[in-house]
């Protein structure tokens, strides 16, 4: 099988999209499904393979990070393609993306699927402040509901998210494909890469250390993190706070470490290396902590689980899959008071620690990269059987 995937992100733009079109597409072709990825030209450097094609890209206003395809070299992109052999597109991201590759789709006679990557609706507000949170909300939900119905199918990554998709109106076929992990590569990190890593970025060899992993965005809620560290240093006054990422939240959020007085017991990492430099910041620390409630899955709870790092994190959205079982992971106090508290608690507590650090490697072992493609095969799959089945009998196409 040959699978056009087109997204509006990918390396080297690091997020949730561009790691899972990545995991996706190497695991995919041990599965003998070739994947071609059109995706923006970053000015940024970066390598890529044969099977990835670059679009000329512009600058979106106010976002520093991402690129907007041009519509004209990515039209001139598919139609360079038209001539080769596909069985499926798979849209990754609904703006440019999902219009060209719909509209690829419908003149190639190949069925067509999304990925609904992000809950749009509950963080919109902190990119368009000015318009109501209600008109923005009801915006979201109208734009999903239209866009997912064009489709012949939608992937979503967690029940929660398919649940909201239904709540909107949504009756293309769902499919629940949460993306893997390499739960061996995670594992791997030793102690000597522990102690490296706290003396790279002067935090005390035997200092507690919670840890943030992710996009420093205003959606992901890590100034609640910083609010609730005080209340833990109640108990803990060494406690210290590893924030690993870049975003467009990261001046704000150091502005407010030195407005509560913890910049001593904070350190802004950067964005660290998934398979060079991530293991060991895992590793070095005593307690994955998370307070997101817009994540359609939560990669990085499960990175930090198959590290074998006990998570204390928010159960809300798609974490709700991650955390509700209480293997390896428990749901935290959505006040930040009560988050110090437990957190404090759990850091003293080492024994619990090391009996949840033994359940979430076992329970990241479920959600590993191979299993998570061997889904993806069988909704594409069914995508295609469906599609075949339902086109005149002279159009239909059988894949070999």
């Amino acid at each position: 099988m040959r699978v056009l995937m087109i997204s509006d992100v990918f390396f080297p733009r690091i997020n949730g999209v561009s790691t899972s079109i990545d995991s996706f597409r190497h695991a995919l072709a041990h599965r003998g499904i070739e994947v071609r990825v059109i995706a923006p030209a970053y000015p940024a450097p970066h390598a890529d393979d044969e099977r990835i094609l670059r679009v000329p890209a512009r600058r979106v206003p106010l976002d520093p990070e991402d690129r907007l395809m041009r519509g004209s070299a990515l039209d001139e992109t598919l139609s360079r393609l038209a001539a080769e052999r596909f069985d499926l597109v798979h849209v990754q991201t609904p703006f440019a993306a999902h219009y060209a590759g719909l509209r690829f789709a419908r003149q190639k006679r190949l069925p067509c699927l999304a990925t609904y990557h992000t809950h749009f609706e509950e963080y919109l507000h902190n990119y368009v402040p000015l318009m109501p949170k209600a008109a923005l909300r009801a915006f979201a939900r109208a734009l999903a509901r239209r866009q997912c119905n064009a489709l012949d199918g939608v992937v979503v990554p967690s029940s929660a998210m398919e649940e909201t998709l239904v709540s909107y109106g949504v009756t293309t076929p769902l499919y629940r494909v949460p993306t893997g992990i390499p739960v061996e590569h995670f594992a791997l990190a030793c102690r000597s890469a522990s102690a490296d890593f706290r003396r790279r970025f002067d935090i005390p060899a035997r200092a507690p250390l919670a840890l943030y992993v992710g996009r420093a965005a205003h959606e992901k809620n890590i100034g609640f993190l910083l609010e609730a560290l005080p209340h833990a240093h109640a108990r803990i006054p060494g406690l210290m706070l590893v924030i690993a990422g870049e975003g467009p939240a990261l001046p704000a959020l150091r502005r407010q470490a030195a407005a509560l007085g913890i910049v001593e017991n904070v350190r802004f990492v950067g964005y660290l290396d998934r398979m060079r430099e991530l293991p060991a910041c895992y590793a070095a620390a005593d307690v994955f902590v998370f307070a997101s409630r817009t994540e359609t899955q939560g990669l990085v709870l499960l990175e930090a689980m198959a590290a074998g790092l006990p998570v204390l994190a928010f159960s809300a959205l798609g974490t709700r899959e991650i955390v509700e079982p209480r293997r390896g992971a428990m749901p935290a106090p959505q006040e930040t008071r009560a988050f110090g508290a437990a957190l404090a608690e759990l850091i003293e507590d080492v024994p619990r620690r090391r009996a949840m650090a033994h359940e979430a490697r076992t329970f990241a072992q479920e959600w590993t990269t191979e299993a998570c493609a061997r889904r993806l095969a069988e909704a594409y799959r069914s995508v295609h059987a469906r599609h075949a089945s339902s086109q005149p009998r002279h159009e239909r196409f059988i894949t070999p």
